[in-house]
């Protein structure tokens, strides 16, 4: 069964930007992981400032795999972190991780 983990970031209102910009360095790093489905990065459009990081997992199971992997710990260090240079500041000042299952909706069927 499809599970739907929800990472709700707090960041300054003037550093959103460079959540996205850090998002978009590691783009497709988790698409090759076994029970994968989706990601998507939500922007506020209003005055929270609180993004949203969703990602479709097959199984709980498969999520904890990918949680405990290599590749979870060097998709969460930063570039410069990965190069090699100082580590930046965290972008977030908060955040935790909501899990859900899909319990109805719409739309383009889901694998």
């Amino acid at each position: 069964m499809t599970i739907v983990k929800i990472n709700a970031i707090t960041v300054p209102a003037d550093s959103g930007g460079e959540l996205a910009r850090r998002f978009a360095a590691r783009a497709g790093a988790v698409d090759d992981q076994d029970g994968f489905e989706g990601f998507e990065l939500l922007r506020p459009d209003d005055e929270r400032t609180t993004w949203l990081v969703i990602t479709r997992w097959r199984d709980e199971e498969a999520f904890q795999a990918w949680v405990g992997s290599p590749a979870f710990a060097h998709g969460h260090r930063s570039a410069a972190e990965r190069a090699g240079e100082p580590v930046p500041p965290p972008v977030g000042v908060h955040s935790e991780v909501w899990s859900y299952v899909p319990a109805g909706g719409s739309g383009p069927a889901r694998p």
